[in-house]
């Protein structure tokens, strides 16, 4: 389930931890309470993560997205309560950069899902209908049902890492007009029927959504672990090369068998 969007600044409420090991139990491992503790507090770190992050493979895209445009100055695709789809210029962005773009308001956002079984995507915009194509080539979001009009794929642009291709059934591709009048705003549409630099996308989304992001987030907090908790679970002080060994065990992922030698030769010492 596509949690709620949100913004860089807002202020997020309050939710109860969950631990999967009740620190009250008297048989509580004080190795496996650190363990938890460490994973909630990833798993915490990585879904309040707010900042936007560049997709770099078609795997990355799902859930909130902004769809940057190849215009100059930038603009993204956006839709109105009407259902009528446009080009928005985009204002969070640094030194002109479209890597460093951020939607500054809700009409800017996708929600972007695979279709069950299928290659095949659907975006639905803020108003909760879905981006649709028709025969023409003219895009409107005013349906709440699938079609075929309503089903997109999201190929990988040749030669082109990062950046994406927007195909409809019709193997059109959604593509940038310039516009004809002075000062005027690009026209966005969906009947292009090759790739070019004005059907090249970049997609935007939550780090918190990045599947790659997200496990390398939680990764690098699983290495994270204090001496204190370390000689907490081994119950006694440690030595340097001792806390060392631990934390390597860790990483390569032998860190329980590692700690069961340690208590193991506490044992040993204090009956031997």
């Amino acid at each position: 389930m596509v949690k709620p969007l949100s913004f860089k600044g807002e202020k997020k409420p309050k939710k109860r931890k969950r631990t999967e090991v009740d620190p009250t139990a008297d048989n509580a491992d004080p190795s496996n309470l650190a363990v938890a503790s460490t994973a909630a507090a990833a798993s915490e770190e990585t879904a309040n993560d707010d900042s936007w992050v560049s997709a770099d493979v078609v795997g990355d895209v799902q859930g909130p997205v902004m769809i940057v445009l190849p215009t100059e100055p930038p603009t993204c695709l956006a839709c109105d309560a009407n259902g009528k789809v446009f080009t928005d210029p985009i204002v969070n962005i640094v030194d002109g950069n479209p890597a460093s773009a951020e939607p500054h308001d809700v009409r800017q956002v996708w929600v972007v899902n695979r279709i069950y079984g299928t290659e095949n995507f659907r975006l639905k915009g803020r108003y909760g209908k879905y981006l649709s194509c028709d025969k023409y080539g003219i895009l409107t979001a005013t349906t709440e049902a699938i079609s075929a009009l309503e089903t997109w794929t999201v190929l990988p642009t040749p030669d082109t890492p990062g950046t994406f291709q927007i195909q409809s059934q019709r193997e059109t591709f959604l593509t940038i007009k310039e516009s004809t009048k002075p000062n005027g705003t690009p026209e966005i549409r969906g009947d292009a029927t090759e790739i070019s630099f004005d059907t090249t996308l970049r997609v935007h989304m939550q780090a918190r959504f990045k599947p790659r992001l997200k496990a390398s987030k939680e990764e690098k907090a699983k290495e994270k672990i204090s001496r204190k908790e370390l000689e907490d679970a081994v119950g006694r002080r440690l030595e340097e090369d001792e806390v060392r060994s631990l934390k390597k065990a860790r990483r390569e992922g032998d860190y329980h068998e590692r700690l069961l030698d340690l208590k193991s030769k506490n044992k040993h010492d204090k009956y031997g």
